[in-house]
Parts: C-alpha cells; sequence; structure tokens
C-alpha cells in the first residue's frame, strides 16, 4: 500500500493552517502544508512542529498554472495521486478598501474561480479512487445568488450548466463590472459573493462529471462553508475561531470509505444545504 496524502491549499494561516493542524491528528498518511511563499509556509510548517505535528511543505501557488503543475507533477510520481484534496486558497477586498469595484472584481473571480479551477483541473485525475475532494466555499454565494436576477439564478441553477458556460457566466460577471454596469445587468454587488457561486457551481459539475466518468472508484467532492471566522480575510469580529471553521472541511475531507454522500453538494455545520 501506497501512503495516502493529503493536500490542503492557501493553509500558511487562518482555515488553512487549522485545517491541516485537524488532519494532522486525524488522517492516516502524510499532510502538505502548502503555500505561496516558501518562507511563511516553512514557518507555519515549523509552527505546527512546535505543536507536535509533522506536516510536509509544497510550495503552490494556485495563481500560477506552472506552480500548480509541477504540484500535481511531484504529488503524481511521490504518492501516485491524491487521496484528498482541500481548495482552500481564496482572497478577498476589505470593505473599506477603494480599488475600483471593476478590478476588484477581476482579481477576486480570478484567484477564488479560475485558478480554483485550474487546480480541478490539473488534480481532478490524480485523485485516487475512495478520494475527497473539498472545494471552501462561502454561504456568501447562496446570498449572493439570491440577489442576482432571475434569468442568472436559473442559469446558475441549471443542473445542466457546463464548465464553459459557467466560466462564461464569470466572465461576463467581470466585464459587466469593469463598465461598471453589473448592477443593472443582475448582478449583486460583491465580488467575492460572485466568486463563490463559481466555486459552488463548478464543485456541482465536476461531482456530476466524477458520477459519469468514475462511477466505480467511490470518489466525493463537495463545496461548503467554513463559517464566519476570525482570520485576515474576515476580521476580529467573527464569531468563530480557525479551528471550528476547520470542522466542516476536515469532516468532508475524512468522510469514511464507502460513503456515498454528500457529492455534489453545497455544505455547512456538516448539513447539506439548499442551493
Amino acid at each position: 500500500m501506497s501512503t495516502r496524502v493529503a493536500v490542503i491549499t492557501g493553509s500558511n494561516k487562518g482555515i488553512g493552517l487549522a485545517i491541516v493542524r485537524a488532519l494532522c491528528k486525524q488522517f492516516e498518511g502524510d499532510v502538505f502544508l502548502t503555500a505561496r511563499d516558501v518562507g511563511r509556509g516553512e514557518a507555519a510548517v515549523q509552527a505546527l512542529n512546535a505543536e507536535g505535528l509533522k506536516p510536509m511543505f509544497h510550495q503552490l501557488d494556485i495563481d500560477d498554472l506552472n506552480s500548480i503543475k509541477t504540484a500535481a507533477d511531484f504529488f503524481k510520481e511521490k504518492y501516485g495521486g491524491v487521496d484528498v484534496l482541500v481548495n482552500n486558497a481564496g482572497i478577498a477586498f476589505k470593505m473599506a478598501d477603494t480599488t475600483p469595484f471593476g478590478i476588484q472584481a477581476e482579481v477576486t473571480v480570478k484567484t477564488n474561480f479560475f485558478s480554483t479551477r485550474n487546480m480541478l483541473t490539473c488534480f481532478s485525475e490524480l485523485i485516487k479512487p475512495g478520494g475527497r475532494v473539498v472545494n471552501v466555499s462561502s454561504m456568501v454565494s447562496v446570498r449572493a445568488l439570491n440577489q442576482c436576477n432571475p434569468d442568472l439564478q436559473q442559469q446558475f441553477r441549471n443542473e445542466n450548466i457546463t464548465e464553459e458556460e459557467l466560466g462564461d457566466l464569470m466572465q461576463r460577471f467581470i466585464d459587466d463590472a469593469k463598465k461598471g454596469e453589473h448592477k443593472q445587468c443582475g448582478w449583486p454587488d460583491t465580488a467575492y459573493g460572485v466568486s463563490k457561486i463559481g466555486v459552488t457551481v463548478l464543485s456541482m459539475i465536476h461531482a456530476r462529471r466524477l458520477s459519469k466518468e468514475r462511477p466505480n472508484d467511490g470518489i466525493l467532492l463537495n463545496a461548503c462553508c467554513p463559517g464566519w471566522v476570525r482570520t485576515d480575510m474576515a476580521g476580529p469580529k467573527a464569531p468563530k475561531s480557525p479551528d471550528e471553521g476547520a470542522i466542516t472541511p476536515v469532516y468532508l475531507a475524512l468522510l469514511p470509505p464507502g460513503a456515498k454522500e454528500p457529492h455534489g453538494q453545497f455544505v455547512s455545520e456538516k448539513t447539506v444545504q439548499k442551493w
């Protein structure tokens, strides 16, 4: 039996670091903390070493396709694939940020949606039978979806939406935002929220594809909301600690062998949510 392996993106701090901490305690295999900045990543590993935990490190910047491909090659060569993938890396502009909304939209959707899509594209064939894939989304995606006009809501809720159609919708939001027309075009006034609509719907598309193309492999793929967590991104007033925020992602990452569900769902507080 080859060693099992779990990979967590954007995990040198915040919820990602808390997921690594929990998996180091609960996952039987190697746990990889990844970060775009090697120094910060290695410092995070040392901090967990001081807690008696032994994560491993690999550089991974999801905004850099070459970095994704290099990491994918490493896990394929060393482990023959990946057992658990948690796509946690993401960004959000602060409320007080004065960057023009069009630029916020472009930058946020590029990382949270398009770069996460690149991760799934490059890593999907590496997921071993019985594997678990967890895409960290947000309840903000539900709120943002409900603020879209009826036509957009219908497109995002269409069970037959393709990845290409979803990508086109995400690009349309960026284009409308850059023209200052996103509101009259039916979009909500939240770049982060729209980016996470993309993550949630992308998860459903990839889960359907897995069910169709690898029906006997028992892979489960879901999107989840960690909750409102005290991180650099969400601020100090949030009610949850990072370790509390890690509970639902870790639950999905460790769904027991033979489990059939949840799959292709949006999960919060370990419970499937209506989309």
